[in-house]
């Protein structure tokens, strides 16, 4: 998922047949694919066990350390969350080039994961100043890392190896079944280690142990490279690249106090920076297409009319991470006869339900035949369950509040998750795919920073929602049902629309499918 893939073919190791026509060495395998696919599959899911362990956390976190755990921190707790997760995907695209042209793809994954733990130890500690700091180093940390580890599985296959598709489905287990163990342990730990109560969890816990998560996936990697026979090494140089990673390294140590600068300023100002940059990859891409003639131009203007509405959908999709989880805190009925579900619990539903439901919506697609739907309409049934998600919320909010307890029952938040996974199939695995045949030729990696650029608009959108939905007191049923109606009717125009404009839309992009 990096910006661009280098032309150069890297030397094989000992014993192994050299790469020719750029194709990748003959490696041995273990259950069908290369060997190295399987260490690339736990460094990742050490990864994502990291950058999950803590997602669900944040808010709550920062709620009840900093906030005195009043329900007036909700707000800001959710505009910090949207703004830190708006960056990580900005800085993705940085963490791209600099792969690519710079340290090569071996450095920047050890790189970004010594980055990454740094950050996730930073955050356990009890200041608001170091807290964001920390938050800072891991949003550089994962810029150099996470868009350039699914390049190196690419790498280790031909393009027209039939394996490739298959490879990719079992990283991508990995991605997913990290991100559904994080939060079950991170859950359990923070309410039984170190004093924690369900009333009361112990939120450090959760970082430290997702920092050592990242430290596994460094030593991990570190010592499995060497199944990778050179591939993703930076190119050479007379002083083996160490000048290179010195300016790296200065880099990181001048993007943490930027990122820092990015996440104490107003989510609105934040908002008026991340549409300004977008705006302006959006205009490149558009004059790059019209000089490339009149396919390239409407290819990048359907690729930017897509965009538009993948901010919608993540708007409304990263929820998950912030007011569904003041909504699971104190309006969803955890308590099953005197045992409490933990919070953090609820993140694993959405890995659970898209290990469960892929290979079902996959099967689906195949079976509709000529009936499958366009990328277009598969991005409006996406943000349409997206919708239904919250209509359910509506139908909880309003019909199903127990008058005792004042709260919904559990089933309806488990559910909105399911659901929303559902859309989450629809929408992103052709994301990626799709940008990467729309974008003018010259501008590809552009229209993966575009791709990157409108996900993380979203995401700060997400935070400034939330905040509308916990008020300036702290969630209530009132204040939930008020924010969650309009998001249904927002995602509902939305993903009509863009059902209905479908045609229009897949005419424009001449063929691509």
């Amino acid at each position: 998922m990096t910006t661009a893939v280098p032309d150069r073919v890297e030397p094989a190791g000992p014993g192994m047949e050299a790469p020719s026509n750029g194709n990748p060495p003959d490696f041995a395998t273990t259950m069908g694919h290369p060997r190295p696919l399987w260490m690339l599959f736990m460094t990742e899911f050490w990864e994502r066990f990291a950058f999950y362990g803590i997602r669900w956390a944040l808010t709550l976190y920062v709620v009840q350390q900093f906030f005195a755990g009043s329900g007036e921190g909700q707000a800001p707790a959710s505009r910090i969350y949207g703004a830190y997760l708006a960056l990580v995907y900005a800085a993705a695209i940085f963490g791209g080039y600099i792969a690519d042209r710079v340290i090569g793809y071996q450095r920047s994954i050890l790189l970004g994961a010594a980055v990454m733990s740094a950050g996730l130890f930073m955050i356990a500690w009890p200041d608001q100043t170091v807290f964001k700091i920390g938050l800072a180093t891991v949003i550089v940390g994962n810029g150099l890392f996470k868009p350039i580890i699914s390049t190196l599985v690419g790498k280790l296959y031909a393009p027209t190896d039939d394996r490739r598709d298959s490879g990719f489905t079992l990283f991508y287990m990995g991605i997913n079944l990290g991100a559904m163990i994080a939060p079950l342990l991170t859950g359990w730990m923070a309410e039984h280690i170190l004093g924690g109560t369900p009333q009361m969890p112990t939120y450090k816990i959760v970082f430290i142990t997702s920092g050592v998560g990242m430290l596994v996936s460094l030593v991990w990697f570190w010592f499995g490279r060497r199944q990778l026979a050179g591939i993703g090494l930076p190119p050479e140089t007379t002083d083996g690249g160490k000048k290179n990673l010195l300016y790296v390294l200065l880099f990181c140590l001048v993007a943490v106090p930027a990122y820092f600068f990015l996440l104490t300023i107003d989510a609105a100002k934040l908002q008026v920076v991340l549409t300004a940059l977008f705006l302006v990859l959006c205009a490149m891409l558009l004059i790059e297409g019209i000089r490339e003639g009149k396919t390239a131009r409407d290819r990048a203007i359907a690729m930017l009319i897509i965009f538009t509405f993948n901010i919608l959908f993540w708007c409304f999709f990263e929820q998950a991470g912030s007011s569904f989880n003041f909504l699971a805190e104190s309006i969803v009925n955890r308590d099953f006869s005197g045992w409490i579900f933990p919070v953090g619990w609820f993140q694993s539903v959405n890995s659970l339900a898209i290990i469960t439901l892929a290979p079902i919506i996959a099967w689906i697609w195949v079976k509709m035949g000529r009936f499958n739907p366009s990328i277009p309409r598969k991005f409006g049934l996406g943000i349409i369950f997206n919708g239904l998600a919250f209509l359910l919320l509506m139908f909880a909010l309003s019909r199903l509040v127990d008058p005792a307890t004042l709260k919904i029952p559990f089933w309806t938040l488990f559910m909105v998750y399911v659901i929303q996974s559902v859309g989450e199939l629809c929408l992103s695995p052709i994301g990626l795919s799709m940008t990467t045949k729309l974008a003018p030729v010259r501008l590809v990696g552009f229209g993966m920073g575009g791709w990157f650029l409108s996900t993380g608009i979203g995401n700060n959108l997400s935070g400034i929602f939330a905040s509308e939905a916990s008020g300036k007191t702290g969630m209530t049923v009132d204040s939930a049902l008020s924010s969650y109606t309009s998001g249904f009717w927002i995602l509902l125009i939305g993903g009509v629309a863009l059902f209905l404009v479908a045609p229009l839309i897949q005419k424009l992009m001449h063929g691509v499918k």
